[in-house]
């Protein structure tokens, strides 16, 4: 053993010493190389998840989903606070829950039920064509054949359109509003049987059926629009035809041109079931006693036209003849 070996050990010995003398030593402890080994492997356990024994086909054909934690940490941190902005901003900017909705004040329903008559006429009557059609020259594409006093004169919605209506959206009971129409539009006629009934009666109608839906279902479906019309359609063409302008013009011939328009689907479905019959001609009274007259073909869909304010005539039949159109 040379001079060099000899101070090792015997550095050795003393240190050991030392060490048993301060209480330091501890014969338990692992290598520090191996439980360096231990924290790595532990360490590369966690950052490698394992795939799950089963999913689903949509999963598996989805191809495998991207491991985060091989990005470099920067990137990690990055998303995370991308992450928490956008959940911040989310619930920031996220819709208020829905609110219950409430009928009208009573000064509201007031002011509602004023506008129905704070108006003054704003366009001239309309001009008839020699084929029956009416045209009105701020409306050039809204062109029905029977006019207010016509439709009311011949029999419509079972007698019952002018009576006494509750309005579940406005909490009030609207009558005698039929009273506004020209005096004209109503001389002579039974009020009570054509305007005012309380029960729908078919006979009253022109072609002698019941068809469509009462002003309190049309009320539900969301069709009235009260500040203007609290009875619909027909009390809009009345005010119409007697020179009011308003906001719900617009929608109100849009409605008409797709009922009875000239691609109206009840139009279009009339003049189909006149072409299915073999029918050619029509007849202007209607009352179905020839053997081609319009009554005898669909009387509910014809009621229905007539509800607004169309009525089939020759030349439209021709041309579906013709056109199909």
């Amino acid at each position: 053993m040379n001079e060099y070996e000899a101070r090792r050990l015997e550095n050795i010995k003393r240190n050991q010493a030392l060490v048993q003398e301060l209480g330091l030593e501890r014969p338990d402890a692992a290598p520090v190389t191996s439980r360096n080994q231990t924290t790595r492997s532990s360490k590369r356990r966690k950052l490698e998840p394992s795939a799950p024994t089963r999913s689903s086909a949509r999963i598996a054909s989805a191809g495998p989903r991207p491991l985060y934690n091989d990005h470099d940490p920067a990137q990690l941190i990055d998303r995370v606070r991308r992450t928490s902005r956008t959940t911040r901003t989310t619930r920031t900017t996220a819709s208020p829950p829905p609110t219950a909705v409430t009928s009208p004040t009573p000064a509201d329903v007031q002011s509602i039920r004023e506008g129905w008559t704070a108006w003054t006429p704003a366009a001239s009557p309309p001009t008839r064509a020699a084929d029956g059609t009416f045209h009105f020259a701020s409306h050039p594409d809204f062109t029905p054949n029977k006019s207010p006093e016509e439709i009311l004169r011949e029999g419509c919605f079972g007698g019952t359109y002018w009576r006494p209506l509750y309005s579940k959206k406005l909490g009030i009971t609207v009558r005698d509003d039929w009273r506004e129409l020209p005096a004209a539009w109503t001389a002579g006629l039974d009020a009570a049987r054509y305007l005012t009934g309380e029960a729908y009666d078919p006979s009253v109608n022109k072609y002698g059926v019941a068809c469509g839906q009462s002003i309190e279902e049309w009320e539900a479906a969301g069709w009235i629009a009260h500040d203007y019309d609290v009875r619909g359609w027909f009390q809009w063409y009345c005010r119409f035809w007697m020179g009011r302008r308003c906001e719900d013009d617009e929608r109100q011939i849009g409605r008409w041109k797709r009922c009875v328009g000239d691609t109206g689907r009840w139009r279009r479905a009339l003049l189909k079931k006149y072409v299915a019959m073999g029918i050619r001609s029509v007849f202007d009274d209607g009352d179905g006693d020839g053997d081609d007259g319009r009554g005898d073909v669909s009387p509910v869909v014809h009621q229905t036209c007539h509800h607004w304010a169309y009525e089939v005539r020759q030349g439209a039949l021709d041309r579906f003849w013709a056109e199909g159109r």
